[in-house]
C-alpha cells in the first residue's frame, strides 16, 4: 500500500515545483514514485476526441507508445485513485482537506495559517503571519532534508497521527 504525503498551499506557492523536486529526490533514494494532482480545472478540452469520447461512454483509457490515462466521468476519492498506482510514495499536490501527513507551500500572507492543521509535518516558505509554527521550517531549496523527512514519515509513520 502506498504512503500518501500532502503537498498544500494557496495557487502560486511553489506546490508544483516541490512535488516535482521531491519527486526526483524519492525515486533518486530508490522509492517509486507517484503524484496525484488536484485541480479546479477541466481535465479534458471540449470537442478533443476525448471528450466527445467520454461524453458518449463515461469511461476512456488512451494507450501511446508514451504513456496511458484512464478518463472517469464521475469524481473519484484518493484513496480510489492511488489503487490505480504503483508507487511507494504518493505526493498529493493539493487536496488541502485529506487526513494525511502534509506539508505546507507558505507564502508569507495572513491566509497561511488557515494551512496549518494536525496534519502538517513541517513548513516551507516565510512565516511572518504565523505567530507560532510547531513543526519544522525547511528552506524551500533544501530539497535533500524534505526528502528525508518524507522517508522518515514514510517509513516510520508520524505520532502525531496515530
Amino acid at each position: 500500500m502506498s504512503k500518501l504525503i500532502g503537498i498544500v498551499g494557496y495557487k502560486n506557492s511553489g506546490k508544483t515545483t516541490l512535488v516535482a523536486r521531491l519527486a526526483r529526490a524519492l525515486l533518486g533514494r530508490g522509492y517509486r514514485v507517484a503524484v496525484v494532482k488536484h485541480t479546479h480545472h477541466p481535465i479534458d478540452l471540449p470537442g478533443k476526441d476525448t471528450a466527445v469520447l467520454r461524453e458518449a461512454a463515461g469511461q476512456v483509457a488512451l494507450l501511446s507508445p508514451t504513456g496511458a490515462a484512464i478518463f472517469w466521468e464521475e469524481t473519484k476519492s484518493l484513496q480510489e485513485i492511488t489503487r490505480y498506482l504503483d508507487a511507494q510514495v504518493v505526493l498529493v499536490e493539493g487536496l488541502k482537506a485529506e487526513h494525511i501527513p502534509k506539508i505546507a507551500c507558505l507564502r508569507g500572507r495572513p491566509d497561511d495559517r488557515e494551512l496549518l492543521d494536525e496534519w502538517v509535518i513541517a513548513v516551507v516558505g516565510p512565516t511572518e503571519w504565523i505567530s507560532e509554527v510547531n513543526v519544522p521550517h525547511y528552506d524551500r531549496e533544501d530539497i535533500e532534508a524534505l526528502a528525508a523527512l518524507v522517508e522518515v514519515t514514510v517509513t516510520f509513520g508520524s505520532d502525531r497521527h496515530r
